[in-house]
């Protein structure tokens, strides 16, 4: 059971510890004053959704911690064990429990055994046919899980070879389409004869030849300047130097370096005019390079950004066409694999269908026990099991599984969705929490406004049924209803208040005095004398 419960910026509650008790806590108050946002802060330590727009204004981050007392844990430390979850407005989330790290995932596994937390989705649930079988295979508990798991291994693998079956062109009209198309990309390819690096190269010569006449120009200039001028000078400067080199060592150095100078520039000039004979393109090798490049372009379009995309691309298609040519006995033995995990499903679901319409019946009549105790004696609920063949695999097998009811003697039994209305449909959701919880043994149960839609002698019976329940497990409400709250053994007020434009979240737990004045309050909407002694008459009988 939950002990202890500490919210920490979650919408109007600043900082709030609340110590819950064994048996019926039933929780009421004010319009606003935070109820929800308790059993939400609930459901965000059992791993549910967070939004950061629930994060208290002005604050960073919201905190959850709750103790729970579940001495029968391997977990449990002295009999407890300790839940936090912190969650930042950037998006940051740690969840620990006994302050070891857990994902979200990890954290909602770990909770499903010892909270379960009744909402208006789980109405929701009642009127969508396709969670019903949800219902049913936790009921039935370990026996189902142990098939299911089976099966569902089956149907992933089945599901996998259909989508290879599809990839290897089982269609022979498919197969050749795509073959040809294959083939023609590897000729187109091949007959490319591509080389790495060749395009850069092209590219190269391409821009010499764009820029040829220019380059042709410059390098006559220069060839004609070092010839006429540059060699001239540097013989006249070397001749100079012969007559005086005799007249001291640093002029002998001088002539050496300056022979030194005249070799490189007559090497520099062979070299210029080399160059200036290659710059020397005709109009047919410019057509051919710029045909190249325009071809290794539109390859590098289709197949690569680059010749080694290209060529690894090449590779990829021999080996597809290569799978393609062998396909058909490829085919063959995933067919024929296809065909035996298809036997296995239908056994396994075969066995989930006699399950299935075995614990129906004994689901169907404890439900309708609990709905006799819910002032709904007339109504019958059967829960429907329906094979529908092999051609509806699911994850769940094959069955159609769905909740029929009759309210009334004498009315053509229908779809739960179409004929119950919001009480009725609260009633039954109970009905079926009470039995999935003697199943599962969840410790914690959590009804947030079970009383959507009754009044009266229905409101009486949920509010016994509630305290039977807390017997073996520990409740918790939210309600509107003097009834239900009358019957709780605990009893927590909600009130908020302002202090500087800013609204807080505060709660106590009430003493019998207070708990009749809240009943009073609840049932009239008023504290009065008639208010108190209906108030207290309602006590009484809980």
């Amino acid at each position: 059971m939950i002990s202890t419960l500490h919210i920490k910026n979650i919408g109007i509650i600043e900082d709030l510890t609340i110590d819950f008790n064994e048996g019926f806590n039933v929780l009421t108050g004010e319009t606003g004053a935070g109820k929800t946002l308790i059993i939400g802060a609930l459901g965000i330590i059992a791993g549910g959704r967070f939004s950061k727009d629930m994060i208290r204004n002005g604050e960073k981050y919201s905190l959850i911690e709750a103790s729970f007392f579940c001495p029968e844990y391997p977990e449990a430390v002295e009999g407890n064990i300790i839940v936090s979850r912190e969650i930042y407005s950037n998006g940051r989330n740690s969840c620990k429990i006994n302050g070891r790290l857990v994902t979200v995932n990890e954290l909602k596994e770990f909770m499903a055994s010892i909270i379960n937390i009744h909402g208006q989705q789980d109405n929701q649930n009642l009127l969508n046919p396709s969670k019903h079988i949800d219902y049913l295979d936790d009921f039935i508990g370990q026996e189902m899980i142990e098939i299911k798991n089976t099966y569902v291994e089956l149907f992933k693998r089945y599901h996998e070879i259909i989508m290879e079956l599809d990839k290897n062109y089982g269609d022979d009209q498919e197969k050749e389409r795509k073959l040809d198309l294959l083939n023609y990309q590897l000729k187109e390819i091949k007959n490319a004869k591509l080389k790495v690096g060749e395009d850069i190269k092209l590219q190269e010569e391409h821009t010499i030849m764009k820029n040829s006449e220019k380059l042709q120009e410059n390098l006559q200039e220069i060839d004609e300047t070092l010839n006429n001028q540059a060699i001239e000078s540097i013989s006249n400067s070397i001749r100079c130097l012969e007559k005086i080199s005799s007249c001291g060592e640093v002029y002998e150095e001088k002539l050496t370096e300056l022979k030194n100078i005249y070799y490189e520039v007559q090497e520099l000039t062979r070299d210029i005019a080399s160059m200036k004979e290659e710059v020397c393109f005709d109009e047919q090798e410019r057509d051919e390079v710029e045909r190249r490049l325009d071809e290794i372009h539109s390859l590098k379009r289709k197949y690569g950004n680059s010749i080694e995309e290209i060529l690894a691309y090449k590779e990829k298609l021999e080996k597809e066409i290569l799978e393609i040519e062998n396909v058909d006995e490829i085919n063959k033995v995933l067919k024929q694999e296809q065909e035996k995990v298809k036997k296995q499903m239908l056994e396994l679901c075969t066995k989930m269908n006699s399950l299935r319409k075995k614990y129906a019946t004994i689901l169907s009549e404890k439900i309708n026990n609990e709905l006799r105790d819910l002032e709904m004696s007339n109504a019958k609920l059967r829960v429907k099991v329906e094979a529908q063949g092999e051609e509806k695999f699911n994850n769940n097998g094959f069955d159609k599984v769905e909740f029929m009811i009759c309210t009334n003697k004498g009315e053509e039994e229908k779809e739960l969705a179409k004929i119950a209305s919001g009480g009725e449909m609260s009633r039954v959701m109970l009905a079926i929490k009470t039995v999935l919880a003697d199943v599962d043994k969840v410790l914690t149960l959590v009804f947030d406004e079970i009383d959507t839609g009754i009044s009266g002698k229905a409101a009486k019976a949920v509010g016994e049924k509630l305290k039977r329940i807390s017997q073996t497990h520990q409740v918790m409400v939210v309600t509107h209803s003097a009834s239900i709250a009358a019957k709780a053994t605990y009893h927590y007020y909600i009130s908020k208040k302002t202090i500087e434009d800013k609204t807080y979240t505060e709660i106590k737990q009430l003493n019998e005095s207070e708990m009749i004045e809240e009943i009073a309050r609840i049932a009239s909407g008023d504290v009065t004398d008639v208010s108190i002694a209906h108030a207290k008459e309602l006590k009484m009988a809980s």
